[in-house]
């Protein structure tokens, strides 16, 4: 009992380790990447109003938005972290995990969803074994939806980047994405 009770401590203590290790990989990311973030922000300092700009360029910069960005941004910004962190998870473009090398985001508003989004959606799940929010194992795409893409006269739609693909049909969805490979 009393070696069982000693690895239960070492394994805990091993765990603890490595989630503080991983813990603050998160709260800051490379010399050169925070170097290249406060550069890119100084442009947005003492000018009110510019939080969604900023974050854009963060985000293209970094290609997310961690924890230790969102930080950077409230600090450079004069801007609480608590508005910073609203902005960014209440506007569908903004992501705090890593995205693939392309984005996949398919439209699940009504007029999309009722002409076939949703078995667009499927397929694209099922072909590239991906789940929504995910990332597919190669890194080269990851995949989400969009409540409306504001073209519901060409619905179904499907966004790559920024290319929106229109009156999509599930079976031509691995032929729009050979041009991103």
């Amino acid at each position: 009992m009393h070696c069982t009770f000693v690895y239960n401590i070492e394994k805990l203590t091993f765990q603890r380790e490595e989630n503080q290790m991983a813990q603050a990989v998160a709260e800051h990311g490379s010399r050169e990447q925070e170097e290249l973030l406060e550069q890119a922000l100084e442009g947005f300092r003492e000018k009110p109003g510019m939080l969604i700009q900023a974050l854009h360029r963060a985000q293209n910069l970094i290609g997310y938005l961690p924890p230790w960005v969102l930080k950077k941004v409230s600090q450079v910004l004069d801007v609480p972290l608590s508005e910073v962190y609203g902005v960014v998870t209440f506007y569908h473009f903004f992501s705090m995990k890593p995205r693939g090398k392309h984005v996949i985001q398919v439209c699940l508003g009504t007029a999309c969803y009722v002409r076939g989004g949703q078995e667009i959606l499927d397929r694209l799940r099922k072909e590239l074994q991906v789940e929504i929010g995910g990332v597919t194992q190669d890194g080269l795409f990851s995949l989400e939806v969009m409540r409306c893409a504001g073209a519901c006269g060409l619905a179904p739609v499907m966004r790559v980047d920024n290319d929106v693909h229109k009156r999509v049909n599930p079976s031509q969805v691995m032929d729009i994405l050979k041009d991103y490979q």
